[in-house]
């Protein structure tokens, strides 16, 4: 296995990865994207559905499937890596199974239910000098790493309000278990999309100190939230609210930012996943990858609506999901912090379970500093 230290795999080839789970997840994020990362190879895929075994191999052709988590936690020998693309209430017990069997992790978000749970990950990984990292996607969307530019060059001045939502217009809910009623599944728009919001605010931010929430269930054969919204006041004032909603019948903006200075306001979502969802892949001949048209730029200024004509286009930079995988590669092969870690997690957690809390008393429930 991979020497956590920072040494190149004993075998001298690739590092090999075996996936956990072949649904959305599995298929269209981390399987494509491990595919296209120098120095990673898809070597192991668990999906119990044969369709999605066919799937798996006919799409990576080299790979080999298996059906159950624990047989690819039998071979944790043959394996540098292992990504947990499963169900959500499964991310505990099989990334301490794969920690305790000497297997670096990468774990979908949520890591877990509640930042005790992923602190007590956390301190397992670092007991055994293992590389354990949640897979946050979204800091490396187009629009939140041109928002993170601006803020850095202090284009905006002084944030006062962030402003982020993921939207949509689904009346019909899918079912399933993102969308179950069963709080042992973890489902429900707060812990899904909202755990990449609050991840993305954490980045931009820091610490929070206050959380109000209220979540719905708005649609009628609807078992898990699907409309809610969050109000976080981070330790250095600025004031972030974020929205996620399968309701949404006209949808806002993605990102509206007011500084002291400017404001910047985008439309719209990263191409990334529309891209890997119709089988384009990083690298492809072609293929400006994570390239967005000028018609979908957002826009800066102070004073005016950008619906009227007012503020200045802002070139959006280009997205770039390749870099996390990247960067674990980096990490297990010379050593260094892993680009996500679960201390981190374990932090977006804990305004998670303050927002559950909060949308369930109706009250604003404070964070206490982590010691």
């Amino acid at each position: 296995m991979s020497d956590p230290t920072g040494t190149a795999a004993p075998h001298g080839g690739p590092l090999r990865v075996g996936l956990i789970g072949y649904g959305l997840a599995g298929s269209v994020f981390h399987a494509p994207l491990i595919a296209a990362t120098d120095g990673l190879r898809l070597d192991l895929v668990s999906t119990s559905d044969p369709q999605r075994q066919a799937q798996a191999r006919a799409e990576h052709p080299q790979v080999r499937t298996v059906d159950t988590p624990q047989a690819v936690l039998d071979r944790a020998a043959d394996l540098d890596l292992l990504v947990l693309a499963s169900p959500n209430k499964t991310h505990v017990p099989l990334a301490t199974a794969a920690l305790e069997a000497g297997l670096p992790v990468v774990v979908d978000k949520p890591l877990a239910a509640t930042a005790a749970e992923a602190e007590k990950l956390a301190a397992l990984a670092e007991d055994r000098g293992l590389l354990l990292s949640v897979f946050q996607n979204r800091r490396w969307d187009n629009d939140f790493r041109t928002v993170r530019k601006l803020i850095d060059d202090g284009a905006l001045g002084d944030i006062q309000r962030f402003e982020s939502r993921f939207e949509r217009w689904r009346p019909q809910p899918k079912g399933g278990w993102r969308e179950s009623g069963d709080p042992a599944e973890l489902g429900g728009l707060l812990y899904d999309l909202g755990s990449h919001l609050v991840d993305q605010a954490l980045t931009l931010f820091g610490p929070v100190a206050s959380v109000y929430a209220e979540s719905d269930i708005r649609r009628p054969t609807a078992e898990a939230d699907d409309d809610t919204f969050l109000a976080l006041t981070h330790t250095g004032g600025v004031r972030s609210h974020l929205w996620v909603s399968a309701t949404a019948a006209m949808l806002g903006p993605r990102f509206r930012v007011l500084g002291s200075r400017a404001g910047y306001v985008k439309h719209g979502l990263d191409p990334q996943e529309a891209a890997l969802r119709e089988g384009l892949r990083p690298g492809t001949e072609g293929v400006e990858w994570g390239v967005e048209p000028q018609s979908r730029w957002g826009v800066l200024g102070a004073g005016a609506s950008p619906r009227s004509g007012g503020g200045d286009p802002v070139p959006t930079l280009p997205g770039d999901y390749p870099a996390y995988y990247a960067a674990i590669t980096r990490a297990l092969l010379e050593g260094g912090r892993p680009p996500v870690t679960a201390t981190e997690a374990a932090a977006a957690l804990r305004v998670l379970e303050a927002a559950k809390l909060s949308a369930a008393e109706g009250r604003t429930v404070r964070i206490e500093a982590a010691t």
